[in-house]
């Protein structure tokens, strides 16, 4: 864990769609961009395809609901290794919903579903409890100004595909 009280994060956004031409109609400009980080990949993105963007590319929304997953399984990892849970296997199957409220479109909530795997003679109580204190640990779920749910699914990994 940080010792420190603040931190900091940045990038760098070019709109990458501006070489197929300026913005003259709505219906018509590119909304490709390209996200830089020092020393990290790159991310290239648009919107999301209900705003005329290309579906193959991540858009602002998708990026959203993978930070509040991968915030959640950091802080859920962290503090299994903490409290002595042996996690064998993480995944999640994250879902997020956009509406409009009072005239503008916003998120309305995220529901996290993190199936977990831990090694036998752990103990699945605790595996569960932890999601919620990951919860309450996850910065990026602290941030945002709507709910953020957690439906986790917790086994012991060698009953997981006898169970399945």
């Amino acid at each position: 864990m940080s010792k420190h009280s603040s931190h900091e994060f940045s990038c760098r956004l070019s709109w990458t769609g501006a070489s197929l031409g300026g913005t003259t109609s709505y219906s018509a400009y590119s909304r490709e961009y390209l996200v830089e980080f020092d020393a990290k990949p790159a991310i290239k993105g648009s919107s999301a395809p209900a705003f005329r963007g290309d579906p193959a590319l991540c858009n602002p929304e998708d990026l959203l609901v993978a930070s509040l997953s991968a915030c959640h399984c950091l802080s859920y990892l962290a503090l299994c290794a903490l409290g002595g849970v042996n996690v064998v296997g993480y995944s999640d199957a994250a879902w997020g919903k956009m509406e409009k409220v009072e005239g503008v479109m916003r998120f309305t909530g995220v529901v996290l579903r993190p199936s977990v795997l831990i090694a036998l003679g752990g103990s699945l109580e605790r595996a569960r409890a932890l999601h919620e204190e990951a919860h309450r640990q996850c910065f990026i779920a602290s941030s945002v100004n709507f709910p953020v749910k957690n439906q986790p699914d917790v086994r012991f990994a060698a009953l997981a595909s006898s169970t399945e």
